[in-house]
Formats: C-alpha cells, structure tokens, sequence
C-alpha cells in the first residue's frame, strides 16, 4: 500500500520521542521541530545545489567540470519558530540560486504566509509586528511587512485582468465609499463591486474598480470592461437606484433586464417618515412588492397613493418614477424573484469589507486600499463552497425563459 505524503514513518516519531521528555523538547528554542526544520532546510538546499551542479557531492562526475562546491555560508531567518540559523552552500563559480531561500531573503516562506494573512483580517502594520512577536517571539520591520503585502499587487493586477464566463445570469453591482488620502488632502472615493452569479449558482466577485465617486458614467467604464473580458451577456442586473445607471447597463447590454433593489426602494422611502407612522407605511409599501402579479403590484401602489399622498406625496411619485426598474422581478416566479428583488448579496458583502476595513481610517493611496480589499475579499469568497438557494430551480426557468440566450453559452 503507497504511503500518503502527509504520514510519516513511525520509526522516525519513535527515534524523536525517544530524545523528549517534555513540551519544551519539542516545540521550545532548542526543541526537536526547530532542530528538524533546520535539517530539513539545509538538506533541500544541498539537494537544489546537486541539481544545478548535476552531480552528487565528492562524486568523480564533478572533475573538470568548471565548477564545484564552496563551502557554506551562515544565514538568520525570521520563522514562524523564531529566528533560525542555517548553512546555505555555495558554489565556487556563484551561480547557484536557491529556490526555497532566494539570496537576500530574510525570512521562512511561511512567514510571509503569516504577514499576509494578518493584514487580510484588517490588522495594522504595528498589530502585526506585536503579533508575530508574541506569537513567535520575531521582530519584522514595518518595512518588511509592506514589503510582503505589496508582492499581492502583482497577483491583484492578474486576477483582475483574467477572462470571466461568457453568460452571468446574475450581476450585482454596487460600491463601497472609503478613504483615501490623495495630493495631501483626504478625500472619498468610490470602489466599484461586481459580483456575479454563474450558470451553476457560484457566486464570484468580477473585480474592483475605483472612481473619484459613483456615477453612472464610470459604470458604463466597468460593464465595458466586463464584455471585454469575455462577458457577452447578463440576464438580469440587480443594482440601486442611482440616477442614469439603467441606461448605462442597457449601453453595453441591450438585453439585459435592470432589476432596482425594493430594500433601497423602502429604505429610501422610510427616510421621509417620521418613528410614529414608519410601521405603518412599511407595511403598507410590502403589500405592493409582495403582490403576486405586476396588475395586483399595481392596485396596491394605487391604494397606496390615496392613503398617504397627503402626507408623503414623495413616496409614492419616487415609485412611479422608477416602476419599471422596480417591476422586472414580476415576471418571474417565486424561484427567480427570491435572488433578484434585493441586493442583499452584495451589501453583505460590503458588510463583511467594511469589518476589516474598520481599523484603516484613511488609506494612503489607492493601491494600498485595492489590496486590502482584495485579501479580505479572497477571506470572504473562501466561505462561497454552495450554490445560493433554490438555484437549481431558479436556473430551471431561466432555461425556459431566455433559451435562445443561455444556449451556446454555458
């Protein structure tokens, strides 16, 4: 039977337990796992230098081969077990570049591992040089930090740029406002959200795009990019209720249907009713988003107009004013309308951002906020493991309904 990789011989955990007594002896300054990853280090260094002088150390193969070995030189390393020393060898003609520690790093990969996923949870560069230094008794430079988080600008930079399906029945769209210091003034800036829902239910953020403010111009900027990335189609577009941002989706898809946020729709509202009569006029505004069919939506905006227009003639007039961005999802049935009517998906995921970002009241630049942003969101896409409810059924009448469009593209 083949031994899996991650199980080791059983003599080996005999000979070690045999050298411990207690804690300390294992997993303390001098214990048996430092000692071990020591030797395992070095070992793998020694192997990657076999392989680029291409013979074994003191074989006949090496004569007169223009190059040898030359001996060792001391290397400190912050670990996540604290600072190891190691012996990296050399070679005589200094080609040799190791690929586990590159020349001029100073640190275990593993560490990095630790630093970046610290600062995806929002942690400041001073929480995590005190944390690393509790938790492995290693002192990192702040230097060094934004050393390591920058590295994810590159990786930020590819997955922005990589090609998407070509069909998202779903797209939610949304931005999120933070703060970031700009020609030495603070000021806010919008970074846009695209998240998407694929033909198997998977929910997927598109990317991240950041504007001096939302509008519905740089929307049009975002879905363009979109389509250039190899999205040619959107079934239905959820979004709120910014002024020209229906006009600026139908600009790069004609097709697809703008389903305004009814959450937004009341949220909005509400704003114009006082505590005493909110419940009141809440529930009343359900029975319009409620109602089974579009013409029963309608008496119900009707009734609701005679009863409140005297007092909140805005209420009513704010609904009729976007009617047809509001009544998209009465088309549909109870599968489809449950996952369109609302934004909710991607406000919680702002909600989720938000809780990282708390502890970041300004932003130095730009670059810096899109990289927090991404981590935390890679955090967060980690939980995405299911379909979102009753989507097989959803997609069942999707099917039916946009045929001509789905097929071909999944």
């Amino acid at each position: 039977m083949a031994v899996k990789t991650n199980e080791v011989d059983p003599q080996i955990v005999e000979y070690f337990l045999d050298k411990v007594k207690t804690s300390d002896d294992i997993f303390g300054d001098s214990g048996v796992m430092k000692a071990l990853k020591k030797a395992l280090t070095e070992r793998i260094l020694e192997g990657e230098l076999t392989t680029e002088l291409g013979y074994e150390k003191h074989a006949c193969a090496g004569k007169n081969t223009g190059n040898s070995r030359n001996g060792y030189s001391s290397k400190r390393l912050k670990t996540t077990d604290g600072e190891m020393e190691i012996n990296v060898p050399r070679d005589r003609n200094n080609d040799f570049e190791p690929l586990l520690i590159p020349k001029n790093q100073t640190r275990f990969p593993d560490m990095d591992e630790k630093i970046i996923s610290l600062y995806s949870r929002g942690m400041s560069t001073r929480d995590i040089q005190e944390q690393l230094l509790d938790l492995y008794g290693t002192e990192v430079s702040p230097t060094l930090i934004s050393n390591v988080t920058n590295e994810v600008i590159d990786e930020v930079k590819a997955w922005q740029s990589r090609p998407l399906d070509r069909l998202y029945p779903i797209v939610y769209l949304d931005a999120l406002v933070i703060k970031v210091q700009q020609d030495k003034r603070i000021i806010n800036k919008a970074f846009y959200l695209a998240l998407g829902v694929n033909v198997d239910g998977q929910k997927e953020l598109l990317g991240i795009w950041v504007s001096q403010n939302e509008g519905a111009k740089f929307w049009l900027n975002v879905l363009t990019e979109l389509k250039n990335r190899g999205v040619e189609d959107i079934l239905i577009a959820c979004v709120d209720g910014l002024t020209g941002f229906p006009e600026a989706i139908h600009a790069a898809y004609p097709n697809t249907q703008v389903q305004l946020c009814i959450v937004h729709m009341v949220r909005n509202s509400l704003r114009y009713v006082g505590w005493k009569k909110r419940k009141e006029v809440a529930a009343d505004l359900r029975t319009i988003y409620t109602a089974k069919t579009l013409e029963e939506a309608e008496l119900a905006l009707s009734s609701f107009s005679e009863k409140w227009d005297s007092e909140f003639p805005s209420i009513s007039r704010s609904w009729l004013n976007h009617w047809e961005s509001v009544t998209p999802f009465f088309d549909y049935p109870d599968e489809i309308r449950k996952v369109i009517y609302t934004t909710n998906a991607i406000e919680s995921l702002n909600m989720s951002i938000r809780k990282v970002i708390k502890n970041k009241r300004v932003f130095p630049s730009d670059e810096a906020a899109l990289k927090l942003l991404y981590l935390a969101l890679k955090n967060i896409s980690k939980k995405w493991t299911m379909p979102i409810r009753d989507w097989g059924a959803a997609m069942n009448q999707f099917m039916i309904m946009f045929e001509d469009r789905i097929s071909g593209r999944t």
